[in-house]
C-alpha cells in the first residue's frame, strides 16, 4: 500500500482490508463453489457501502442477470462511444451536449459502409472469439483454444474493416505452426486496451474466482501481447473487477477493494510492480468529489493528453483507469456508466465498453432502455462481416451455460476427491 492510499483514500482502503480478510478465509474450491450455490438459488443482494450509496434501494440481482448486464454493458458502449472515437469532449459537447444515443458511423475511411447505429466495433470483434472459444469448449479457455476460435470463425475480411488492420497479421501467424502462446511477442502494439477492453468473457467464465480470472487472462494475453506486457497487467485490473462484481453481496467498493488486493503483484516475471495501484489510487483521489462526467472529463485533462503517435489515446493504463473512476462516480449504474464513458473524449468506445461492462456485472441491464438493447441487436443481425450474429441475450445466455457446466465439473470433482 503506498503512502497516498494509507493517508488519503480511507474508504478503498476500509474495503481493501475487508476483502483481504474474508478472501483469505477461503480455499479456491470453497469460493467456487459457494459461487455455485448461489447460481442455484438465483439471487443476490446488491447495496451500496459508502454513504451516498447507502442511500439508494437494496435491489435483488441474479447471476443471470450479471452476465447479461456485462454483455450488454460491453457492447452498448462500444456501438455509442464508437461514433466520437478520437473525439475531444469539447466537440462531443460541442455537437452533441451529452451524448446518450446510438448514431450511424464510418470508420477506417471506409465511407462505402455507414454503419447501422448500434454496429459494435473492433474490440468487440476480438470479444466474439473468446466467447466462441468458450462456448464451444463449455468451460474456461486455453491460447490454444482462443486461436483455434480465429482459425475457424474469425471473418478474413474483418482486418481493417471492422477489426484492426494488424489482427489480419495475426490471423496469419494463427494458421501456422507458431504456438499461440508465442503469437503476441510479434504485435507491435504491446500496451494498447486491445486486450483489456474485450476481455470481459474471461471474468464471467471465472465468476467469483479472482485467481483463476488472473491466470486465463495472462495466457490468452499471449496471443495479444508478450508475457510481460503492461497491456496484460491492465487488463487483469477489468476480470477482477468482473469477477468481484458477480460474487454475492458484491458493491462498487468491494469491487475497488479486490481490484487494490490482486493487481500489480510482484512475481518471478515482474521484477518490480508496474506501478497501476498507484496510477489508479493517483485517479481516484483526483475524481474523488466529481459529480458527473462533465466534472470528471476536465479533471482528467490533466492526467491524460497524449497526442503525435499511433494509436495515442488508446493504450490501457488510461482507458482502464478511467473506467475504474467510472463505476465508482456513477455507483456501478451501468447505463450512467456507459453514457459517462461515451462523453469522457478520446477513446470513447474502449473506455465505454470497459466501465459499461464491469458496471454491468455489479447490477445487471435493468436500467438500459430497452430499445437501446433492441437497436444493438438489430445492427448485429444485419452486420454482413461480424463474425457472430449472436444477440446479447443469446450470447450471455452461453456464457452463464458455460459457467454452470464448469460448476457441476467442480461439484463432481469434490464429491469424488471428498476425504473424510
Amino acid at each position: 500500500m503506498s503512502v497516498n492510499m494509507a493517508a488519503g483514500y480511507h474508504p478503498t482502503t476500509k474495503l481493501m482490508k475487508t476483502h483481504a480478510d474474508h478472501m483469505n478465509r477461503r480455499s479456491f474450491l470453497e469460493s467456487t463453489l459457494a459461487i455455485a450455490a448461489t447460481a442455484s438459488v438465483g439471487r443476490v443482494a446488491l447495496a451500496g457501502e459508502n454513504n451516498a450509496a447507502a442511500t439508494s434501494p437494496r435491489t435483488e440481482m441474479s447471476l443471470h442477470e450479471k452476465f447479461f448486464g456485462c454483455i450488454a454493458g460491453c457492447h452498448i458502449g462500444s456501438a455509442m462511444g464508437a461514433p466520437v472515437e478520437g473525439w475531444p469532449w469539447e466537440r462531443i459537447e460541442r455537437e452533441y451536449g451529452l451524448l446518450d444515443r446510438l448514431l450511424p458511423y464510418s470508420h477506417y475511411g471506409r465511407k462505402d459502409w455507414v454503419r447501422e447505429p448500434g454496429t459494435t466495433e473492433d474490440g468487440v470483434e476480438r470479444q466474439k472469439l473468446i466467447i466462441t472459444a468458450i462456448l464451444e469448449k463449455g468451460d474456461r479457455i486455453t491460447a490454444e483454444d482462443l486461436r483455434r476460435a480465429w482459425v475457424d470463425h474469425m471473418n478474413p475480411n474483418a482486418a481493417g474493416l471492422i477489426s484492426e488492420p494488424f489482427e489480419g497479421a495475426l490471423l496469419a501467424m494463427a494458421k501456422t505452426h507458431i504456438p499461440a502462446s508465442d503469437i503476441g511477442k510479434y504485435c507491435d502494439y504491446s500496451g494498447l486496451v486491445s486486450l483489456a477492453r474485450s476481455c470481459h468473457p474471461i471474468g464471467l467464465i471465472n465468476a467469483g474466482d479472482i485467481r483463476g480470472a488472473i491466470d486465463d487472462v495472462r495466457e490468452i494475453g499471449q496471443l495479444y501481447n508478450t508475457a510481460n506486457s503492461r497491456g496484460i497487467l491492465w487488463a487483469e485490473v477489468t476480470v477482477i473487477a468482473i469477477a468481484a462484481a458477480t460474487t454475492p453481496g458484491a458493491t462498487v467498493d468491494r469491487v475497488l477493494g479486490a481490484v487494490f488486493d490482486n493487481c500489480d503483484k510482484v512475481d518471478s516475471r515482474f521484477m518490480r510492480p508496474a506501478g497501476i495501484r498507484a496510477e489508479l489510487e493517483r485517479a481516484l483521489k483526483l475524481t474523488e468529489g466529481c459529480a458527473d462526467v462533465r466534472e470528471m472529463r476536465r479533471k482528467f485533462d490533466s492526467m491524460y493528453s497524449g497526442t503525435g503517435m499511433v494509436y495515442a489515446q488508446s493504450y490501457a493504463n488510461e482507458i482502464v483507469t478511467k473506467a475504474i473512476c467510472v463505476l465508482k462516480m456513477t455507483r456501478g449504474n451501468t447505463w450512467e456508466a456507459v453514457k459517462a464513458g461515451v462523453n469522457m473524449g478520446r477513446d470513447t468506445d474502449c473506455l465505454a465498453a470497459v466501465a459499461g461492462g464491469i458496471a454491468g456485472a455489479l447490477s445487471g441491464a435493468a436500467s438500459v432502455p430497452k430499445e437501446i438493447i433492441a437497436q444493438v441487436d438489430y445492427a448485429t443481425s444485419v452486420n454482413p462481416h461480424t463474425s457472430s450474429k449472436r444477440t446479447l441475450r443469446e450470447t450471455s445466455d452461453g456464457l452463464y451455460e458455460a459457467f454452470k457446466k464448469r460448476l457441476r465439473r467442480l461439484r463432481e470433482y469434490a464429491g469424488v476427491m471428498d476425504i473424510p
